[in-house]
């Protein structure tokens, strides 16, 4: 009676502190942010420390390079990407209407398309949202400016993310010890090693892959732009950004750096330089990246990686988006030791000498 209490206690406390997540989900996320950040930073913040780095100088020396780094990818990264955008949404109509006078034929004839299908209205279409839309940036601009409300937001939000950061990366390591401390002494070392587990899993994620997926999309946005192909940041970038998928990123850049270089130079032994391109960022990422970003730890299967990241979002919105990496690490390493504990249970190892006999089978045939 008294365990079916404390089962449905749990149970109530667990959906309690899901809803009011949910509710809160806007106001947590500049806190979860900054968390995200802390966690990304202490290692480097700890290993400046054992070079007897005092601890504060460390925070400030890891802070400053963490918002330079992210202040220099919006000033550099950005505008580069937005003049990409609108220089593909200003050529999509004269793609398009190669693919109507080329492609769609072929697929007509192979698959029986709609004769009415028009390719060249859509990209019309398209380009003239673009231009009343002002650009990505413009638009985006525009729509926050036009609510006060929404400026002030932004505005504390902005300020409260590096706050945050600053003090969970200075006493990161107190907060982490007094929780510890706080644990029932019989259930600490099972938890203590779990959320050791956790952040192995985790870190080989964050730290390693977010790292190996910008060196990938660095290597095929350099390489893209030395071909001479229009689109090379756009093409890499994104490409880096969806190699957490294994072979998806090299594939999706083949195929799309493919399709841009010969609507750009009409030739089709252009495609090589494309193909050495991704080979060499395939062949940098397996002998080079990985080794030394991940080495082999464990991370998040990348199928995990995505429905979590969907999940949070659809649930929680961006709050979600920020979190859904960490609960999915701590829900896998749940699941493997709840499996762990059931391959070592008496239920599932019960041995042979412990099963009764199955009873035989009668025949005609005897025994000789």
């Amino acid at each position: 009676m008294a365990a079916s209490c404390r089962l449905c206690a749990l149970m109530l406390g667990t959906v309690g502190l899901v809803a009011v997540l949910w509710l809160l989900g806007p106001v947590l996320a500049p806190f979860a942010a900054g968390a995200l950040l802390a966690y990304l930073g202490d290692p480097l913040a700890d290993r400046l420390e054992a070079h007897r780095v005092p601890r504060t100088v460390a925070v400030v020396l890891v802070f400053t390079a963490i918002f330079l780094l992210l202040t220099l990818s919006v000033l550099l990264i950005l505008p580069l990407l937005e003049r990409q955008i609108a220089a593909l949404a200003e050529k999509l109509p004269e793609y398009l209407r190669w693919a109507q006078e080329h492609v769609l034929p072929l697929l007509r004839d192979a698959l029986g398309l709609d004769e009415s299908l028009d390719l060249q209205a859509v990209g019309t279409a398209l380009k003239e949202h673009w231009e009343q839309a002002g650009g990505f940036l413009a638009g985006l601009v525009g729509s926050v400016t036009r609510s006060s409300g929404v400026v002030v937001g932004w505005i504390a939000n902005a300020l409260l993310i590096p706050v945050v950061t600053f003090y969970l990366l200075r006493d990161w390591d107190i907060l982490v010890d007094r929780i510890r401390h706080l644990l029932p002494r019989r259930v600490e070392p099972v938890v203590s090693g779990l959320a050791a587990e956790a952040d192995e899993v985790l870190g080989a994620f964050l730290r390693g892959q977010l790292l190996v997926m910008l060196g990938q999309g660095l290597i095929y946005s350099v390489g893209l732009w030395l071909v001479g192909l229009d689109f090379a940041l756009l093409i890499g970038m994104f490409a880096g950004l969806v190699s957490f998928v294994p072979y998806l990123g090299a594939i999706v850049g083949v195929l799309a750096a493919g399709l841009a270089a010969y609507l750009q130079f009409q030739e089709l032994w252009q495609l090589l330089p494309v193909l050495l391109v991704f080979g060499v960022g395939q062949a940098v990422e397996g002998m080079l990246l990985t080794p030394l970003l991940v080495g082999d730890r464990i991370g998040l299967h990348p199928v995990a990686v995505i429905f979590a990241v969907l999940a949070g979002g659809q649930l929680f919105g961006f709050f979600g988006v920020l979190v859904a990496l960490p609960v999915a690490a701590v829900i896998m390493v749940l699941l493997r030791h709840t499996r762990d504990e059931y391959l070592g249970s008496a239920f599932y190892g019960e041995s042979a000498d412990q099963v009764p006999p199955a009873p035989a089978v009668e025949s005609g045939a005897k025994d000789p």
